[in-house]
């Protein structure tokens, strides 16, 4: 069963049998998740070209998650999240969107040497939903481009049985990549290993489908 090809390139929404029959999908679900929820934060600008990049991509179906849009609360769940028996409606809202999703990149900031709290209090709230799905971390900061925060991160997404694949994106000194119009304009330093970030998520997402189907 060869994949379709467009523009040289292999069209992951679907596989065909060789009579051109039995359209099987194959566009995984990809969830871009933002770390910051601060007025003035910048990786938003990040968040919304890694996006854009990402929609191009016809290997996923691809949403951003700002958490400053969504708002979770802090945590304020009675029960434990294996349970699944959420009270409020914010949690059932925050559940639905996770499980739907195949693989995430996080758009990670660096807070003291360590991760945001926005993002580590999105990820206490689930538990079954984040389970057997890849995760990228594209960070960005000073001169360590984030690497610690991501770092750290790692340890807590392995926790719910996450895979945080090694081809995560490290930005030193972002803030001389976005221009007066506040976009974010990297070079090609910067883009080329996001595409190979891409490709090994795709294909720890395509690897772990089973796991999720179990």
């Amino acid at each position: 069963m060869p994949d379709i090809f467009i523009n040289g390139q292999p069209d992951a929404r679907m596989l065909v049998n060789d009579h051109g029959k039995e359209l099987i999908s194959r566009m995984h679900k990809l969830k871009i998740i933002t770390s910051t929820t601060r007025e003035g934060r910048k990786g938003i600008v990040i968040a919304d070209w890694m996006t854009r990049l990402a929609k191009e991509d016809n290997r996923f179906e691809t949403e951003l998650l700002d958490l400053a849009a969504i708002n979770l609360p802090f945590m304020n769940e009675p029960n434990h999240p294996r349970l699944r028996q959420y009270q409020f409606d914010h949690t059932k809202a925050w559940s639905d969107t996770i499980a739907a999703a195949d693989a995430f990149v996080v758009i990670l900031s660096e807070y003291n040497f360590s991760f945001p709290a926005p993002i580590k209090n999105a990820l206490d709230y689930l538990f079954h939903e984040w389970r057997y799905k890849p995760v990228a971390f594209l960070s960005y900061g000073g001169a360590s481009g984030g690497m610690r925060s991501a770092q750290m991160l790692k340890q807590v997404v392995t926790a719910l049985n996450m895979m945080p694949i090694a081809e995560s994106v490290a930005i030193p000194w972002f803030t001389k990549s976005i221009n007066d119009e506040e976009q974010f304009e990297p070079d090609d330093k910067i883009v080329q290993p996001v595409h190979t970030m891409l490709g090994e998520l795709y294909r720890w997402s395509e690897a772990l489908r089973g796991m999720r189907l179990s």
